[in-house]
């Protein structure tokens, strides 16, 4: 019996400590959010009215934008009909923003012909025209076959003087002239800048899109389509058979692949100069790059790195504090079984330490913030709750006359169902407030309700084979000043005689 119980607590160590140690072996630390690492946030507002189900779409879609470009830590939520993004750590959130907070729909748009640089001599914005004569972009321009697929544009045709007072068309101009001949930077290629027709597709016939590496050892982007949209990108293929197709995202030419193909039954393959990461960015913006409603920037925050340690010391010291007195209390009160409870609790943190290191390294992602600190503070009442209900049913069975020995075990078994019944309705209420709240507010109930089921667990496995050990032992049970008897004696006295 001794014997499985020691190994209960022995495998119970283990596994917390082993927890521990892998993470800290592994490089890992939690993952700090904006409040303690500082950062950038900032709050979207759609630009019209939508409903829950448009917003719960944009903030997918901006979830997908950052886990496609690796953003770690990284929170996008709806609070009160607006998007709050908070990036933390980031060391360069603006360039982070850019992809995350691109609001106008991704358009398939053809090139018509090259514009030169703009010289500033026109006033404001207008719809450019259609380019005409010699200046439009033709099928005789492109060789397939020459230079790897590059384009041969005679110079004298390359950018259309006209264009030169015409500015590029910005950002916030984009969506409404849709359907009208626009002017963006190219980017690199045989004009400064692109005229491009109004647009013949939407992102939304795009499915997904990823990098590859061919056998040639060069990067692409292979695109799938809806199955809707495969008929439609079919169409456009035919009409601009060897013609380039710009890709027009948020007032800016993510690509503009030339059409190799009239039709592309199994999706569709873009190649060019990329490196893994333009590949990957591109990938990126074709799949997640269509949002239902355009947003503006309403409000944005920047917590410094020092505003964000100074919290994080101020919860550690609170939480650091707290416990001292916990332990100390514990141990005045119920001698022996106090070394317990403190021995519980250093398991316990190591475990939590470990286990969060671990998840914000997964795909999960869990960030540790002050509300998250807090959850855990408050879990160390929960814990040493849980450790005082089994020690005050101990007094209970000395007093009705039983030995310690006897007590322990017998104890433990109506004391755990009370664990048990409180330890639930602290889950049911971290559940309830997870499901429901948003913010900060999330961090907390995660935080309570994962302490909460640790704390079961830790109860059956660590607390009950470790104090069945010490009251079967009598160096521990019978010690002048730390034994087992005399705290529990000592509890049972101060009842009787208040």
């Amino acid at each position: 019996m001794n014997r499985r119980l020691l190994a209960s607590v022995l495998i119970a160590c283990l596994a917390c400590f082993g927890v521990l140690a892998g993470a800290v072996g592994a490089g890992w630390s939690p993952k700090l959010g904006l409040d303690l690492q500082g950062g950038l946030s900032v709050v979207y507002q759609p630009t019209r009215h939508v409903d829950n189900a448009t917003l719960t779409e944009v903030v997918n879609i901006m979830n997908l934008r950052a886990q496609g470009i690796g953003v770690s830590g990284s929170t996008v939520q709806s609070q009160g009909g607006n998007v709050v993004v908070q990036i933390p750590g980031e060391k360069n959130p603006q360039k982070v923003l850019r992809t995350l907070g691109t609001t106008a729909q991704l358009y398939f748009r053809p090139v018509l012909g090259g514009a030169p640089a703009y010289t500033g001599k026109n006033i404001g914005y207008k719809v450019p025209p259609a380019p005409s004569g010699p200046y439009v972009y033709s099928a005789s321009y492109f060789n397939p076959n020459l230079n790897g697929g590059q384009y041969q544009v005679p110079s004298a045709y390359a950018a259309d003087p006209q264009y030169a007072s015409y500015p590029s068309t910005p950002s916030s101009q984009d969506a409404k002239y849709a359907h009208q001949n626009v002017i963006f930077s190219s980017g690199g290629g045989f004009a400064p800048r692109y005229v491009l027709g109004p647009a013949e597709a939407t992102g939304t016939i795009v499915k997904s899109a990823y990098a590859a590496l061919t056998n040639a050892n060069q990067w692409v982007v292979e695109v799938t389509l809806t199955s809707k949209g495969a008929g439609v990108f079919d169409s456009i293929a035919a009409k601009n058979y060897q013609r380039l197709l710009a890709n027009d995202l948020d007032g800016k030419i993510v690509s503009a692949p030339s059409i190799n193909a009239s039709s592309f039954p199994t999706g569709v393959q873009i190649s060019g100069s990329f490196t893994q990461a333009s590949a990957n960015q591109l990938a990126t913006e074709l799949s997640y790059g269509s949002l239902p409603v355009n947003l503006r920037q309403l409000n944005v925050q920047t917590v410094s790195p020092s505003l964000g340690k100074s919290s994080l010391r101020a919860g550690l010291l609170a939480g650091l504090v707290g416990l001292i007195l916990v332990m100390l209390y514990t141990i005045f009160y119920y001698r022996a079984l106090g070394i317990v409870v403190v021995l519980g609790l250093v398991t316990t943190a190591a475990f939590l330490y470990g286990l969060i290191a671990i998840l914000g390294q997964s795909s999960i992602g869990l960030t540790l913030d002050l509300s998250g600190v807090t959850g855990l503070i408050v879990s160390v009442g929960i814990t040493v709750d849980s450790y005082i209900v089994y020690f005050e049913r101990l007094k209970d069975e000395v007093r009705a006359g039983r030995s310690v020995r006897a007590s322990v075990d017998r104890g433990f078994k109506s004391a755990y169902r009370t664990i048990l019944s409180a330890d639930a309705v602290s889950f049911i209420g971290a559940l309830v407030l997870w499901l429901l709240s948003v913010g900060s507010v999330r961090g907390f109930a995660f935080m309570l309700g994962l302490s909460t089921v640790v704390d079961v667990v830790t109860a059956y496995v660590f607390t009950r084979p470790f104090v069945m050990l010490l009251g079967r032992n009598r160096i521990f049970t019978e010690a002048r000043h730390l034994g087992v008897a005399r705290g529990l004696a000592r509890g049972a006295s101060n009842e009787v005689a208040a």
